[in-house]
């Protein structure tokens, strides 16, 4: 089986949610794991901590550093990723999971949102990305994971959202170019995005508009995200892909286990 053992992988937005999730199903293979999040401190209305985080991560069998980090912040990215390479003595994969969202059609986009889309979304995953590079040369089966969409030009994925729709496809555009920047050094870089809504705290910005019931578990993006990180880096690189189908290329055929409430309909994501 491919696994994650002794691997080190810089996750953004680790503290909660997808990022989290990605951490722990890492974790059970023995991965060391840095948890770059914003959040330090108990939050009052969000779950986890890098420090909550961290222990969860060395319970599952993982090492892990939990550093605070702002993506927007050029000087502490680059410290962060200094810290990790010394901490575990290399870097194997960068997960571009942190994001802001904001659904809102424009005249309801305040600019402080947008260029906080535009800052953490677009330009954070590629700071990052431009500051992992020459250490992710140095490993023998590199990778750049980007959690953003499929690029579908349709007016009906930008009507209600402008904004937040081009944040994400500038994320998968910045996937796939890197991709091409990246291959005679042997590093890959994809895209990953759910077929579903996903249970995670960024439901609560969609007005309740979907029920929890159904949507699935951030568990499903860990295990697609565990199999693009464990595949060779020369096997596919610059793929904007979908986690069911990449499950379902892995053997996976039942899919129940994943959905909070199996008995529900579930709600496609909104993207597709």
């Amino acid at each position: 089986m491919r696994t994650l053992a002794k691997r080190t992988l810089f996750i953004t937005g680790a503290s909660r949610g997808i990022g989290r999730a990605i951490a722990l199903r890492a974790a059970r293979d023995g991965a060391n794991i840095v948890i770059a999040a914003k959040t330090d401190r108990r939050h009052p209305k969000l779950p986890g901590t890098i420090h909550s985080v961290a222990e969860e991560v060395e319970a599952a069998g993982g090492r892990a550093l939990p550093l605070k980090v702002d993506v927007r912040d050029e000087a502490r990215v680059k410290e962060a990723v200094d810290q990790a390479v010394a901490h575990f003595g290399g870097l194997d994969a960068l997960v571009n999971n942190a994001s802001a969202i904001w659904l809102k059609p424009a005249e309801d986009v305040p600019m402080k949102r947008y260029d906080l889309m535009f800052d953490v979304n677009v330009r954070g995953s590629f700071l990052c990305a431009r500051t992992c590079i020459p250490h992710l040369r140095r490993s023998d089966n590199p990778h750049i994971l980007t959690l953003s969409p499929p690029i579908n030009l349709d007016p009906r994925w930008f009507q209600d959202h402008t904004a937040y729709t081009a944040s994400k496809y500038a994320m998968s555009m910045m996937a796939v170019g890197l991709a091409a920047e990246l291959k005679e050094d042997g590093i890959a870089s994809n895209a990953l995005w759910p077929r579903t809504v996903i249970n995670t705290a960024a439901l609560a910005m969609l007005g309740g508009l979907i029920k929890p019931e159904q949507t699935r578990q951030p568990e499903i993006m860990a295990d697609a995200a565990h199999a693009v990180l464990t595949a060779p880096a020369s096997q596919r690189s610059g793929a904007c892909l979908i986690d069911e189908e990449v499950l379902k290329e892995a053997g996976v055929r039942d899919f129940n286990h994943y959905a909070v409430d199996a008995s529900e309909p579930l709600t496609p994501d909104l993207f597709l």
